[in-house]
This record gives C-alpha cells, sequence and structure tokens, in this order.
C-alpha cells in the first residue's frame, strides 16, 4: 500500500475533497517525515508543527471549500514574512526579525486553503544558485547528501523531493526555482514577468523575481500555479496581471491532465555567456537533451535548432544583479560584517553602480528582452539544458572569492537568468538520469504561454513516468 507521501498532491487533493483525508492526518504525516528526514537535507529552517496543526483544525471545522488547495500542506519560502514567525532570509543580519504582517503570496496561499507547515531554507537573501549558509546546515540533495540541492529555493526542492512536501511554492529571480528543480529531480516553473499578482516581477529591479510552483508532477506543478495566480478562483484583481485562461474553464490544472496538442520546439545548447567564460556543457547532460528532442520528434512535434543572439547581456546582467543587492538593510561596518562575503561584495558593488550606469543596463536589458523574443518567435518552446553540470559537491563554491563565486554560478546555471531578463516562462522537467541523479531540461516559451509548456510537459511526463523515481532518502 502506498503511504500518503508516496500520492500525488492532486492525488491527496481528491482524497481530501471525498472525505477520505483530513486536513489534519495529511499535516502530522508530512510533520512525522520532517522531524525524521530533515535532520539529514536541512531543508527547513523553521518548522511550525502547533501552528500547522491548529491551521488544519481551523478548516475541518470549517467544512471543505472551493479553495484550490484546501488542506495541503505546503511551506512559506524564507524570503516571504508570515506573521508572527520569524524570516531569517538565510542571514544573520535578519536575527531577531519576526513580522506582523504576511507577505502578499503567503496571504494568497493561505487564501487558497494551504496549510504551512513552515519556512524553508534559502540562500542570503536569496542571491545565489546554491543554498549553503552561515546561520545554519547547508541543504543537502535528498538523491546525494554530499551534493547540494541548487538555489535560491533550495529549501523548498529538497523538501518536496524528499517527500516532506508535496509540492512547493518558490521564487525565481534568474533561475531560482529552475536550478534546484533540475538537481533534485522535480518540475519547476517560471511563470511569465507578471502572471502571479502576488509575486509578478514587476516590483523587482529589472523584473526578476517571480512566484512560482516546485512539484513532482507536472499537474501538481499546475494545481500550485492555478492557486499562486488566483486563489479564489476569480480572475486576479490586480491591473497588472496577465489573465489570460489557458483552458475552457480557466484552470492551468485542466491543461496537465489533458497534455494535448503538438508544437514546433527549438534545441538551444548556447547560453549567453559563452564568450566571457568558459563555459563547458557536461555531454551526458547534452546526451539526456538529445534524448528529449527525439522523443519530442516521436510525439509528433516539430525539431528545429536555434542560437542565442549575441549581445552584451553578461555586462549589463552583472551590473543588474550588483543593483539589485544595494538596497540589504545593512547600513553600519557592523551590519555589513554580519553578511557573507559574497553578499557584501554584491551590495558594496551595487551601492557604487553610478546612475547612468544602471539606467543603461536597463535599457541595454530591455533591448535584449525583444531580441531574444524575435529569435524565438519561430518556435512554441525552445529546449535546453537546465543546467551546464550536475549538482555540486557541498562546499564547490568559493566562500571567500566573490568574483570567482559569480563565475561558477554562471558556468552551473547559463541557461536560466536570461529568461527572466526577457520574462518568458519556463519550466524545467525530470527527463533523464546521470550516474543515479536526476538531469532537468529546459523548455521556454513564449510570452504568457505557461499552457504550451505543461502540455508538453505532461506529454513527455506519461512516457516518461518520472514521478515514480525516488531518492534513496524516500
Amino acid at each position: 500500500m502506498p503511504e500518503l507521501h508516496d500520492l500525488s498532491a492532486h492525488e491527496q487533493w481528491n482524497l481530501l475533497h471525498r472525505g477520505e483525508l483530513s486536513p489534519g492526518e495529511l499535516t502530522d504525516h508530512y510533520l512525522d517525515r520532517i522531524e525524521r528526514l530533515d535532520g539529514e537535507v536541512g531543508a527547513f529552517v523553521t518548522v511550525t508543527a502547533d501552528r500547522a496543526r491548529d491551521r488544519a483544525d481551523e478548516l475541518t471545522r470549517a467544512g471543505r471549500t472551493t479553495a484550490p488547495l484546501w488542506g495541503l500542506p505546503l511551506a512559506d519560502k524564507d524570503l516571504g514574512d508570515r506573521a508572527g514567525v520569524p524570516t531569517r532570509s538565510g542571514s544573520r543580519l535578519a536575527d531577531g526579525r519576526v513580522p506582523e504582517t504576511s507577505s502578499e503570496i503567503v496571504a494568497a496561499l493561505d487564501e487558497a486553503g494551504g496549510v504551512s507547515l513552515g519556512k524553508t531554507a534559502t540562500p542570503e537573501y536569496g542571491l545565489t544558485a546554491y543554498t549553503e549558509t552561515l546561520i545554519g546546515p547547508p541543504t543537502r540533495n535528498p538523491w546525494r547528501l554530499d551534493t547540494g540541492a541548487g538555489g535560491s529555493s533550495g529549501g523548498a526542492a529538497a523538501a518536496v523531493a524528499a517527500g516532506m512536501l508535496p509540492f512547493a511554492p518558490g521564487s525565481d529571480g534568474g533561475g531560482s526555482i529552475r536550478i534546484p528543480a533540475a538537481a533534485t529531480g522535480l518540475v519547476g516553473v517560471k511563470p511569465s514577468r507578471g502572471r502571479v499578482p502576488s509575486q509578478p516581477g514587476l516590483a523587482s529591479l529589472g523584473g526578476l523575481a517571480v512566484g512560482g510552483p516546485l512539484a513532482r508532477t507536472v499537474a501538481d506543478a499546475a494545481l500550485l500555479l492555478d492557486a499562486m495566480v488566483s486563489p479564489d478562483g476569480r480572475p486576479p484583481r490586480h491591473g497588472h496581471a496577465l489573465w489570460a485562461p489557458p483552458s475552457p474553464d480557466g484552470a492551468y490544472l485542466g491543461t496537465a491532465l489533458r497534455g494535448a496538442g503538438r508544437f514546433q520546439v527549438a534545441v538551444m545548447t548556447t547560453s549567453p555567456w559563452d564568450d566571457v567564460f568558459d563555459v563547458w556543457v557536461d555531454p551526458r547532460l547534452l546526451g539526456v537533451v538529445r534524448f528529449t528532442a527525439d522523443l519530442l520528434a516521436d510525439l509528433g512535434h516539430g525539431v528545429d535548432e536555434t542560437t542565442m543572439p549575441a549581445s552584451d547581456y553578461p555586462a549589463l546582467f552583472r551590473t543588474l544583479w550588483q543593483a539589485g543587492a544595494a538596497g540589504i538593510p545593512a547600513e553600519t561596518d557592523e551590519q555589513l560584517a554580519r553578511l557573507e562575503p559574497i553578499t557584501r561584495w554584491l551590495v558594496e558593488r551595487g551601492r557604487g553602480v553610478p546612475a547612468r550606469e544602471l539606467g543603461a543596463a536597463l535599457a541595454g536589458l530591455t533591448a535584449f528582452e525583444r531580441t531574444v523574443i524575435d529569435r524565438f518567435a519561430p518556435f512554441d518552446v525552445v529546449l535546453t539544458p537546465t543546467l551546464a553540470l550536475t549538482a555540486r559537491p557541498i562546499g564547490w563554491y568559493d566562500a571567500d572569492d566573490a568574483e570567482r563565486n559569480f563565475e561558477q554560478q554562471c558556468l552551473y546555471s547559463p541557461f536560466t537568468s536570461f529568461v527572466n531578463v526577457a520574462g518568458l516562462p519556463a519550466i524545467t522537467l525530470p527527463v533523464g538520469e546521470v550516474d543515479g541523479s536526476p538531469a532537468g531540461v529546459q523548455l521556454i516559451g513564449r510570452p504568457g504561454r505557461e499552457d504550451v509548456l505543461l502540455a508538453v510537459g505532461a506529454q513527455l511526463e506519461r512516457r516518461l513516468r518520472w514521478q515514480r523515481r525516488h531518492p534513496p532518502l524516500w
């Protein structure tokens, strides 16, 4: 007999709504998993067991509703505030910070009926592609505990991959959902800029950081994405939010369950970092991309090739990344000293960027966005590796040399950040394995066409059945 964590989130949702499972029973099951496993993984920075049980009891007393996540457990990424729960943001600088109000994304997931079990680990202020901080143990990959889960949504990914959550929300400003999803064998969706009203990317410098789901199946990712887009099932109230229902019932879940359609796909193995760093893509990961392209052709899709357009992207993105850290609340020398070296370097460099240089970078990246969209316009989907390298060993990143650290992050994930700059939707899918560890591919879609990515992902999932694979820790 399968245990509850063996079931998909969608299957759990069906049990809850048939009355065969209560929110309290499901919450207790996952809290027990966290207690037994997280000492090895380090996915959580805070577990709010009593609050979670109270929330589950509250939902049970109120009775089943049409809220899209009614009774399903999840956890907050520790960059978002939950009233009364510490927000540590992966930093010693945030010690003792307990917010009085919740972030908009946290409130939206509550409105959708979710049960938060705590806060998942993130690197300091979510700035890096790995989750190894000075405030706690590193977040380890459940497939190989000597490797990292990636970042910045590393804790969320590790928790889902180890069966400590059915799915989890993350945020993605340069690959922060797709990187850990690929490293830990999950489906991860970075929505279009503006798609998720409570985390649209529009408020961040350059419009980079958006909210999205991490899950074991495409349907589960769609279920959570539906809730993030429209917690109460109605069109978003935000005037800037995209609202283009991908199916007659307005639900991504329906699109994922049907998995229908034939599309034009282009394979791309070049990145915008190729001319400034010695980018080397592991041939085994290129083999996974070729395997995926062949399978898509077998499924009836057209398959072509494309390349990344030439640009000044690396220098422009570097300026934006540094400038984006300038607002971290470290004003005194003592506060700066509490930051990790890579963060302190970003803050100091960011605060030194002249307004003219920042304006030029933003204008240049806007032009880059148009160029990328034009290059990809003939295709419904662009297929790339998600990562250039397999999951990195714990301690692989240089903690003291910030320049080298930045280069290492670009070498690990050269295919992700440009998608944020272009504002496009993308999904990573765990289509293969390399030496027993997951190997993902990235599908990039046209603006606003998350539905196409979910449909193609569902077709691949039906053929490959990756949801049946589990890490040794399972």
